[in-house]
């Protein structure tokens, strides 16, 4: 019969552990020092030490005061068996130590034990009654302490060494008792039941625990398996929330935007041909100059409110044709407006012949205005953003590259999740929204390139089946944005 504690060696469960489950018994050689008790809630070796020791020092104290106390027989020689007990005292105690160091006393050596018990019980037997001493029930005790430690093999030899320890205590006895063969074999029927009987419940419960430890490591991996699910559920509510709280702030924008220009544009018609009218009259170089200024500002403020008209109307899933260039160009007139955009160059470098795409036209644009925007707020006065087009392996790469501080290497990898922002008043939504709405329209992608030293560069990437099996399309020449805003 395998000793259980091998058999657990050769059935780890599959899956990393949540903690190291390999175990070894008291009797496995170590050239370097003794054998470790592993502290761990299912292993075998230091609950079988500490029973060991309890029994041990049970039947040492029984012994103490069987000899002192209890002796009535003249054939007890007292001196020599408080020597005997103190000698297995001495035993007891340096096991006691090995074992609150987390070791097995003499662990690799099994039988050495085995033979000093023999002895030892040999001995107590010889200086107190002999045969009959109460002492030949220690082989009994030894044999139960035997098998719980060690695998069965051991536990058969300690048998074998025990009955040759009585049998030579039988021999060696000056008279021999006219029952002698009687209680020789009563000796050996108890011991061998003995030996077997621990044996069967030491196995049994060495494999109970190893089946407990391997069920306990199942249910931490399933317990890490749940809590990982938990989490990544948890984050999907949460982008999902955040994609929600996003749109209705641009529904909420929307309608207060359309609101504001039709307000507006009321009364700005009424002054337009207020002005119209007055330039009809015969008025001197000064006045109609004047007038001309008015109504270039009254165009210029109606050409904005429809811009801000166009960009608040209710978003549509719908995929239109649209041209990549026209999109970059209709959100670049949309940021011209921005607080941040005063005195930083915009470079745009547009591929010519770009084919034509099928997209949700608003949706990019959006995604368009957020990355323009967020190179607005990462560069100062003086510094540059450049937008390019081109079209490579059959995809359509446009990049945004600003020349501010750059973004942190720790940083990169939380870019795109929701409420995460560099900013001091960043909602952390940007970037966020750009992805989703890539991923979900099934669009393209968007990263951030990683080999990019100065400043920050991101790069979406469209799907053109157009482009498939066609020659690539390099960015066109530098052109410098001049926007008129005043």
């Amino acid at each position: 019969m395998n000793d259980p504690l091998n058999v657990e060696n050769q059935t780890e469960p599959a899956g990393p552990p949540a903690k190291a489950t390999q175990k070894r018994p008291a009797d496995v050689s170590d050239s370097q020092s003794a054998p470790r008790i592993h502290h761990d809630a299912f292993t075998w070796e230091l609950p079988a030490e500490e029973i060991t020791l309890r029994i041990r020092w049970f039947g040492l104290c029984v012994g103490y005061v069987l000899v002192n106390f209890g002796g009535n027989s003249s054939a007890i020689q007292v001196p020599q068996l408080n020597w005997i007990l103190t000698l297995g005292a001495i035993y007891a105690l340096a096991d006691t130590w090995f074992s609150f160091r987390g070791r097995v006393f003499l662990g690799e050596w099994p039988l050495i034990i085995s033979v000093m018990e023999a002895l030892f019980i040999g001995l107590l037997c010889h200086y107190d009654a002999g045969l009959n001493s109460p002492f030949r029930f220690y082989y009994l005790l030894s044999l139960i302490v035997c098998s719980i430690r060690h695998s069965p093999l051991i536990a058969y030899l300690t048998l074998g060494l025990h009955l040759i320890s009585y049998s030579t205590l039988l021999l060696s006895s000056p008279t021999l008792p006219s029952d002698w063969l009687t209680q020789l074999l009563l000796m050996i029927v108890w011991m061998g039941w003995v030996a077997w009987a621990s044996i069967a419940f030491s196995q049994l419960v060495k494999r109970t625990s190893m089946e407990l430890s391997l069920a306990n490591s199942q249910l931490k991996q399933n317990q890490e398996l749940l809590e990982d699910r938990i989490a990544r559920r948890t984050s999907d509510l949460q982008e999902s929330q955040a994609l929600l709280i996003q749109q209705e702030k641009h529904a909420a924008f929307g309608l207060l935007a359309a609101g504001i220009a039709h307000e507006v544009g009321n009364p700005l018609a009424g002054i337009s041909s207020l002005v119209q009218l007055l330039n009809r009259h015969n008025n001197d170089e000064y006045t109609t100059k004047r007038l001309d200024e008015v109504d270039a500002q009254l165009r210029r403020i109606q050409r904005i409110l429809r811009e801000l008209i166009d960009f608040s109307r209710p978003a549509t899933t719908e995929r239109n044709r649209s041209q990549i260039n026209e999109l970059i160009t209709e959100s670049l007139n949309i940021s011209k407006y921005y607080k941040r955009k005063k005195g930083k160059k915009i470079i745009t470098r547009f591929a010519e012949d770009l084919p034509i795409v099928q997209v949700v036209r608003d949706q990019l644009v959006q995604v368009f205005l957020n990355l323009i925007l967020n190179a607005m707020d990462a560069t100062e006065e003086g510094e540059s953003i450049e937008i390019t087009t081109e079209a490579r392996a059959g995809r359509i790469l446009i990049t945004v590259h600003d020349s501010g501080e750059g973004i942190r290497e720790e940083d990169k990898d939380r870019l795109f999740q929701p409420y995460f922002t560099t900013k001091a008043k960043g909602t952390g939504l940007g970037l966020f929204v750009c992805k989703n709405i890539l991923e979900h329209s099934n669009s393209g992608t968007i990263e951030i390139d990683d080999t990019v030293k100065d400043g920050a560069r991101f790069i979406v990437s469209l799907q053109c089946e157009e482009l498939q099996e066609k020659a690539d399309i390099p960015p066109g020449p530098a052109k410098e944005i001049k926007f008129v805003t005043t």
